[in-house]
């Protein structure tokens, strides 16, 4: 008896379509983990340099001021240090997308195609041993049908011959019959017997030589598949590893930035950036407030007057004819006295809520002069007169560096356009040289306008480097101003002091801050000679100017002119770098000196 055609079919190949299939599914398994650690890597790569961003000083903002201070350096340079230390985990994502993820994908494709064709093979083998089969098994039904045949062929012509009723004829056809189906018998015979030979012999090639090369085939894909997989997992650390160095500079880097934080530096460049270069107070007077003695009250430490340089001294010739502005020298005054604006003594005033009560009782309300409006507003005048004298000085001359620096550049592009002037003039084919001369015309108009620009802030620091103290100087005490104004300003200290009174009319002496700057302002001679009683005398004509520069005039007290106007001086610069003018009998007001020409008349020179 052959086999059955089911134990033919034991050869495992549905185990092994399971088993690779499974190892597919794994490496698609770990491309997709690999993949999702690479999104991981981006995301948090972006999101550290968000970070770095998200900390990163503004620019024109307090934030960049501050990084004169080594400990904002040092911040400054972590945040960099991070953003590389995010570049490396990027370039892991990279090397895990090039190196791991996109190798296994192909391989993917390549092992599938692989796996299908052996299978296919397989199956195509099993077709065809499965085929023979199936013919042997046709050929050996047919053979047992005609021998079968034959034997009831021969034993219907042994019982005609051996009946004496049947003819001769059917006899011999009945042996006709039975010869016949022993000769289809002897066929199918040898038919069979040339199947089972032929299919013995492909079924030792199948089972010897086919399957056992398709085995070893998918075997080998198998091995392939495993070392694939540690191949990439050894790469998946490496990546790790090739960053590593790089991520230990940063780190190294944010280190030595730690290590380069100097307080004593910071504490010093806090100390140079505030420091003011106003003199120290001077020590406090006695006052003796007995029985025959005069009542004089002296200034507070924030009243408006303890930066004055000496105490100042009411004039006596009268009251002042002309219109005097808070901003503005009394002309009593000589030029060389380091007078400083009246906006300087509102440093401490405004850290308070201010009030104008007590000036309410003045005939005429105040205007607060230019400096004091961008004081309170939050900006500062163009030559920083705001800010204490250390500070100016400081301001000034960054802005003279800054106009310098301006004054090269516009200078190197028209050395550029000068030069290519010159090539053009060589060679016509290259461009037009009158094209470049309007860009000069306007590259020198910019130069001289920064170079009169440069000139202004040297003058006005000049004038703060006069102003200065040295070291040498004696400390003062300045509080003289009102000692000396007693006497003028008590009709305005009596209505400030009603708010000082309690109840029963007696004096107390608890007064404000606000109170006593209230007075100080009341009582500074700019502010006596601005509100005396009486109408105001034309002052006369001591000169001409001629505007160089054109002045909008947009502040209390200022007028406007235009470039090349010609007007007439009434008062000359004092010291603060302003000049009176008058246009017309009603139309007078003061202009940047620096912003004028002034021709002075002889006399006016000599006096």
């Amino acid at each position: 008896m052959l086999p059955q055609l089911p134990q033919l079919r034991r050869d495992q190949f549905d185990n092994l379509e399971k088993h690779t299939q499974s190892g597919i599914e794994f490496v698609e398994r770990y491309t997709k983990f690999v993949k999702e650690r690479s999104e991981i890597e981006i995301n948090y790569a972006k999101q550290i340099r968000n970070l770095s961003k998200k900390y990163q000083p503004k620019k024109n903002s307090k934030e960049e001021e501050e990084n004169k201070y080594t400990s904002c350096r040092a911040f400054l340079s972590t945040l960099n240090e991070l953003n590389d230390y995010a570049g490396q985990h990027e370039v892991i994502a990279e090397n895990l997308t090039s190196q791991i993820i996109t190798e296994l994908l192909r391989y993917l494709t390549e092992l599938k195609a692989e796996r299908k064709s052996h299978f296919h093979d397989g199956r195509k083998a099993q077709q065809h041993i499965e085929c023979s089969w199936k013919q042997l098994e046709s050929s050996k039904r047919r053979f047992e049908r005609d021998c079968k045949e034959a034997d009831r062929a021969q034993q219907y012509f042994e019982r005609m011959d051996a009946d004496i009723n049947v003819t001769k004829a059917d006899v011999e056809k009945a042996r006709q019959q039975a010869q016949m189906r022993h000769q289809m018998a002897a066929d199918s015979k040898s038919e069979y017997s040339n199947f089972l030979t032929k299919f013995n012999q492909e079924q030792n090639e199948h089972y010897y030589t086919l399957i056992p090369n398709i085995f070893q085939k998918l075997q080998e894909m198998e091995e392939r598949r495993i070392e694939r997989v540690g191949v990439s997992m050894k790469t998946y650390a490496e990546v790790d590893r090739e960053v590593l160095p790089i991520v230990g500079k940063c780190l190294d880097g944010m280190t030595k930035a730690a290590e380069s934080i100097e307080p004593k530096t910071d504490s010093k460049q806090v100390v140079e950036s505030y420091k003011s270069g106003f003199e120290p107070p001077g020590d406090v007077e006695f006052e003796d407030y007995g029985p025959g003695q005069s009542m004089k009250r002296t200034v507070s430490e924030t009243s408006l007057s303890n930066s004055r340089g000496e105490a100042k001294e009411r004039p006596s010739g009268g009251k002042s004819k002309g219109k005097l502005w808070p901003f503005i020298k009394n002309k009593n005054k000589s030029p060389k006295q380091n007078k400083e604006p009246l906006s300087n003594r509102f440093n401490e005033f405004m850290a308070s809520k201010p009030k104008m009560t007590c000036l309410r009782s003045l005939r005429r309300g105040i205007t607060l002069n230019s400096h004091v409006r961008n004081l309170i507003e939050g900006s500062g005048p163009e030559d920083f007169s705001h800010l204490p004298p250390e500070q100016r000085r400081k301001k000034l001359q960054a802005k003279i560096d800054d106009l310098n620096k301006d004054i090269q550049k516009e200078m190197d592009q028209k050395d550029a356009l000068t030069k290519m002037k010159g090539v053009y003039e060589k060679n016509p084919q290259m461009g037009d040289p009158a094209s470049v001369d309007p860009r000069i015309v306007e590259m020198a108009m910019n130069i001289e306008k920064l170079q009169s620009e440069v000139q202004k802030f040297e003058g006005w620091l000049a004038e703060v480097e006069g102003r200065l103290p040295s070291k040498s100087d004696p400390p003062r005490r300045q509080s003289g101003l009102y000692e000396t104004q007693n006497s003028n300003s008590s009709t305005v200290a009596n209505n400030c002091a009603q708010d000082r009174e309690s109840p029963d009319g007696s004096y107390t002496e608890e007064q404000s801050s606000e109170t006593q700057v209230k007075v100080a302002v009341a009582n500074t001679p700019e502010f006596d000679d601005e509100f005396d009683d009486g109408d105001e005398e034309t002052l006369p004509t001591i000169g001409t100017c001629k505007a160089i520069y054109q002045f909008e005039g947009h502040n209390e007290g200022t007028i406007s002119v235009t470039e090349g106007e010609l007007l007439y001086v009434i008062e000359e610069d004092k010291g603060d770098g302003w000049t009176r003018v008058r246009r017309n009998e009603e139309e007078e007001g003061y202009v940047p000196t620096s912003y004028v020409e002034v021709f002075l008349e002889t006399n006016a020179k000599d006096s």
